[in-house]
């Protein structure tokens, strides 16, 4: 199977004024976008930012974001509705109404470093629950073991998502949280329920590449970006997304599992065409 390469190139955490080269305008997101997908990503794993470069939930940069990547680019657009750690449970349900390809669902409440990322079941069925109506295919993201027992919850309670595939993500070496391990990886992909069709794998700062590596030799998808890692190597910062990507993309090839079309991403998550005519 070919791999899915997702770019997630901005994320809450960073400050612009720490990390200049994060895409925090629309038109840095736009030109991240266009480059990466020339580069062999076919998802991309969108925060936004407002006019002062802080994390944000508002409707309307949610929906002008959706708007020009789907004019520019045939990614398959995922918005998270994880937002930053503060925002509040009941704003992060309105993401869906930007009309995104995909969304995140994080599947539980995590320590995230020094905060918690709150997440309990309530919400997670709410969400899940309005992603069915309006036809948006979860990708349910997996920080912890007991996550995929909450996956398990979910499908039990409430069915399979919209399109009828089951798609994980991974997310290790958040502190606080699974490790950043061949071993934790391993034990996670070995927990999931049989209805999961699909899985990528996420590695946070220096266990990215190890992460990667284990995931493409066990059948899974990568997840690469600067929301997860800042270094392209020790003390050599990541200049710009499309360079993670690019390694990304090079590894896949060297695995004989050469990186997806955007056509191949939509037929393996079965996301709704929404892109114009």
């Amino acid at each position: 199977m070919n791999t899915l390469i997702t770019v997630a190139p901005t994320g809450a955490e960073t400050a612009k004024a720490d990390c200049p080269q994060l895409p925090t305008t629309l038109e840095e997101l736009v030109e991240t976008a266009v480059r990466c997908e020339a580069s062999g990503a076919s998802l991309i794993h969108i925060h936004l930012r407002d006019a002062d470069h802080q994390p944000t939930l508002d409707p309307f940069y949610l929906r002008d974001a959706v708007q020009a990547l789907r004019e520019q680019t045939s990614l398959v657009l995922q918005l998270s509705t994880g937002g930053s750690v503060h925002d509040p449970l009941e704003k992060r349900l309105t993401v869906l109404d930007a009309e995104p390809d995909s969304c995140s669902l994080t599947c539980g409440t995590t320590n995230f470093g020094d905060d918690v990322f709150l997440n309990p079941y309530p919400f997670m069925a709410q969400l899940y629950q309005l992603a069915q109506e309006r036809e948006v295919v979860p990708e349910f993201e997996l920080f912890d073991l007991g996550h995929v027992a909450a996956l398990r919850h979910l499908i039990d309670d409430f069915g399979l998502p919209f399109g009828g595939k089951v798609h994980v993500d991974f997310v290790t070496g958040v502190p606080g949280a699974m490790p950043g391990t061949p071993a934790a990886l391993m034990a996670g992909i070995q927990a999931l329920p049989p209805e999961v069709t699909s899985w990528s794998a996420t590695g946070i700062g220096r266990t990215h590449l190890s992460i990667a590596a284990v995931a493409l030799a066990s059948g899974g998808h990568l997840r690469v970006g600067m929301e997860d890692n800042l270094n392209f190597a020790k003390g050599q910062p990541v200049q710009h997304n499309v360079e993670l990507v690019t390694r990304a993309a090079e590894l896949a090839r060297l695995m004989q599992r050469p990186p997806m079309t955007t056509d191949e991403a939509r037929e393996l998550l079965s996301v709704k065409d929404r892109r114009p005519a």
